[in-house]
């Protein structure tokens, strides 16, 4: 492995420590109550898709990428 290799782990882990924060924190309780997120609940059954918010996150990892390659 060089050493490109190694700063890309650990900023993947830095990132999943951020994240990990702040779902703890309940700043991320947002996620998955957005305006086109389905949920479904019967007296059995549960069903759950997160379409608008899988859109959101999508957009966003794009721009980071896009940012992080140039």
């Amino acid at each position: 492995m060089d050493r490109s290799t190694g700063l890309l782990i650990i900023g993947i882990g830095l990132v999943l420590v951020v994240v990990g924060v702040l779902a703890t924190t309940g700043a991320l309780s947002w996620f998955g109550r957005l305006p086109g997120d389905i949920r479904i609940q019967g007296e059995r059954t549960r069903v759950f898709i997160p379409i608008t918010s899988m859109i959101l996150l999508s957009v966003v990892l794009s721009l980071l990428l896009a940012l992080f390659r140039r």
